[in-house]
């Protein structure tokens, strides 16, 4: 299995280098070079598996040589031990042929945690292995960096920095960033928003004197890695409401398009999938996009759902390198009009975008009234971004079933989910005391210089 950049112009690597890689070296993403296919007897056959067992089975054909069938099952055993449902991500139906996917089980509350606690697991015994060490420097707009915090804490190959912007996360999300004790981890409050977080980390990778330096390694969802690991629980629903025997469809509440992307590569894979729908909060640029064919930055706008507040969605470039036939140097142009406000997508790449993936739109009014009719008619109490979710999706029922991706726990932004249906979620019982643990944490400016000089002095200590 080989992986190239949507640019065009970096190096082919094997999965083992593209994980340690993250971003590529001419600034693009990695894909896989060809998409294995699943036969359907093969996806009916992961019916009423672990979850362990469906991950293995979906992902081995993508890793190649760099682990072994059982060292892989190890990782996967490791990963997922520490969440809170036996079946990992369990469906509960929300009212006649709409399903919710609850993706929030895992140790940090939000979808995350399934990528992020294997890709953990795969770097370190990757590590081990040769004595290395790395420097991981992430963007998160909340759950990313959490989750990552978690996953990477304490592991002896590992100096993790998270740069998240200060006052756009909530309070849950910040302290489960800044009170993580272990030396190697460190949460960096700054200033901007979360364009402004990932496009310093971007920079990082770009300077490829300070990047060898430090050998610098990504987690955001640049990482295929990260994406891969998504793919699996497409695939465990799916199978769950009778596919592939039957199809079924996803509505996904999604700012920077790794979990939708995930979704795309299922359905390459085989898997039966009827409709993707984007579900955007007021931050909305991937609907307007797929409504007008422009792509164009408005600056972000703080919501109740900050984890979505994102304009430039660099997942996006994924399904624009196969919108484009793969054509690295047309998604290099394109990334180059992006960094001067937007770029407007041809008439062929926009229709196989349109013939892929429908989208939705959801207003901070609508996201508060979803909570509040969820509860009132299911119990069922939704995060914010799961409530953007819901609401597109009840606008895209069909035949199909619809699962709607739940993203995260209400209890990660309790103020938002109170406002909408007067009751205060509650963290569950192993994060009860989240808010008595001391927070360590830097602030730091929008500046690249400083942020490199900072994450040099820490990793030299």
């Amino acid at each position: 299995m080989r992986y190239i950049s949507t640019r065009g112009a970096a190096p082919v690597l094997n999965f083992g280098e593209a994980m340690m890689t993250g971003l590529a070296r001419d600034g693009g993403l990695y894909v896989p070079e060809t998409v294995p296919v699943m036969a359907k007897a093969d996806i009916a056959a992961l019916a009423g598996l672990p979850y362990e067992e469906i991950a293995f089975r979906v992902m081995r054909p993508f890793l190649g040589e760099t682990f072994g069938d059982d060292e892989f099952k190890g990782l996967l055993t490791k990963a997922y031990a520490g969440f809170g449902h036996a079946a990992r991500a369990p469906l509960v139906q929300l009212g006649p042929n709409h399903f919710l996917l609850e993706l929030f089980h895992g140790p940090t509350l939000a979808f995350k945690d399934f990528a992020m606690q294997l890709i953990g697991q795969m770097m370190q015994a990757a590590l081990a292995k040769t004595g290395a060490r790395i420097t991981i420097v992430g963007a998160t707009s909340g759950d990313t960096g959490s989750a990552a915090m978690e996953a990477f804490r304490g592991l002896a190959n590992v100096d993790l920095f998270i740069l998240y912007p200060h006052g756009r996360v909530s309070d849950v999300q910040r302290r489960q960033m800044t009170t993580p004790a272990e030396a190697n981890v460190h949460a960096l409050a700054m200033d901007g928003d979360f364009d402004d977080a990932q496009a310093r980390v971007k920079d990082m990778f770009n300077d490829f004197g300070f990047r060898d330096g430090v050998r610098l390694a990504g987690v955001n969802s640049i990482n295929w890695a990260r994406v891969l690991a998504q793919v699996v629980y497409y695939f465990s629903s799916a199978v769950s409401l009778g596919a592939p025997d039957r199809s079924v469809s996803f509505t996904v509440p999604t700012g920077n398009f790794g979990d939708i992307f995930a979704g795309y590569i299922a359905r390459k894979m085989g898997l039966p999938i009827e409709k993707l729908v984007i579900a955007t909060n007021q931050n909305d640029i991937l609907d307007r996009a797929m409504r007008t064919g422009d792509y164009m930055t408005d600056g972000v706008k703080p919501s109740i759902s900050p984890s979505m507040d994102i304009q430039v969605s660099s997942n996006f470039e994924r399904a624009l390198f196969d919108a484009y036939g793969r054509d690295g140097a047309a998604v290099a142009a394109l990334m180059g009009e992006l960094k001067i406000g937007g770029f407007h997508i041809s008439q062929g790449a926009m229709q196989m975008l349109r013939d892929t993936f429908a989208s939705g739109r959801c207003s901070e009014e609508e996201t508060r009234a979803t909570i509040a009719r969820s509860f009132a008619q299911t119990g069922e109490i939704l995060c914010p971004h799961s409530a953007v979710g819901v609401k597109v999706a009840e606008e895209h029922l069909g035949t199909a079933p619809m699962i709607t991706l739940a993203t995260a726990h209400p209890a990660k932004f309790p103020d938002a989910v109170q406002a909408a249906m007067g009751t205060r979620p509650s963290l569950p019982p192993r994060m009860a005391d989240l808010f008595d643990r001391p927070e360590r944490v830097t602030r730091v400016p929008n500046d690249l210089a400083a942020l490199q000089a900072l994450i040099r002095e820490r990793i030299a200590r």
